[in-house]
């Protein structure tokens, strides 16, 4: 299954995204999904997930600013996000995670998105 991010873009500090992630299959319902981003010359980091409930969790540099959801009706993982901030600049990806939220798929295409200040 090829997952691939989409949605992201230019926006200004202050505004706002929303992406999604479709898979080529479908993305399994029962399964916990993240969000990651990789900003320039680093590693690539969870930004959140979301299990198959719609229990959410998110890194500490995104809470209260960005929100993952899921339609499972759709396939599609989405991840809102408000109140950009220059470092948040990066290229997004999707992947489902274990129970130890590690990464378990593989890597698809990801979505850059750029926040001017």
């Amino acid at each position: 299954v090829q997952l691939q991010a989409s949605g992201g873009g230019l926006v200004q500090a202050g505004g706002s995204l929303r992406l999604s992630c479709t898979a080529s299959g479908s993305i399994s319902s029962r399964n916990t999904m993240a969000w990651y981003r990789q900003a320039p010359g680093k590693q690539r980091d969870i930004v959140g997930f979301i299990t198959s409930i719609g229990t959410t969790n998110y890194a500490d540099s995104v809470k209260g600013r960005f929100t993952i959801s899921r339609d499972n009706a759709k396939s599609t993982l989405y991840l809102q996000m408000n109140s950009l901030k220059p470092e948040d600049t990066g290229v997004y990806y999707c992947n489902y995670v274990d129970a130890n939220v590690r990464s378990s798929g593989s890597w698809g295409q990801g979505t850059l998105v750029t926040v001017s200040s």
